[in-house]
């Protein structure tokens, strides 16, 4: 959470978008990050890391109408939504908490603690 790409969520630049997913592809925002998951059209919409995506039921496919609760932001001089929470259908994925802090943070812990 302390990295410098998770402190650009800003909790009160938070907005809901709707719109049909084009392309969904595999970046590398900053270097030293692991790659993550992202679906750009006009915007990069940023989802969160590939591994902790590729393991939920949902998946985001182009074509898909969605609907995404995100922190619009600027990254590297360009305009980005990183995504809190994006529902397709009655489906719905929860990327961050309201203050922006990723799901995947947490996630080893959960596993964890189940084991």
């Amino acid at each position: 959470m302390g990295s410098q790409y998770n402190r650009l969520y800003d909790p009160k630049t938070v907005e809901s978008v709707t719109g049909e997913v084009i392309s969904v592809d595999k970046i590398t925002p900053m270097k030293g990050m692991s790659y993550g998951v992202h679906d750009r059209e006009t915007i990069s919409v940023h989802l969160g890391l590939a591994w902790y995506i590729e393991n939920q039921d949902i998946r985001i496919l182009p074509n898909d109408k969605i609907e995404v609760t995100d922190s619009r932001i600027t990254y590297q001089g360009k305009p980005v939504i990183i995504v809190a929470e994006i529902k397709k259908g009655d489906e719905v994925l929860k990327l961050r908490d309201e203050n922006g802090y990723p799901m995947w943070a947490g996630w080893r812990k959960t596993i964890n603690k189940r084991s």
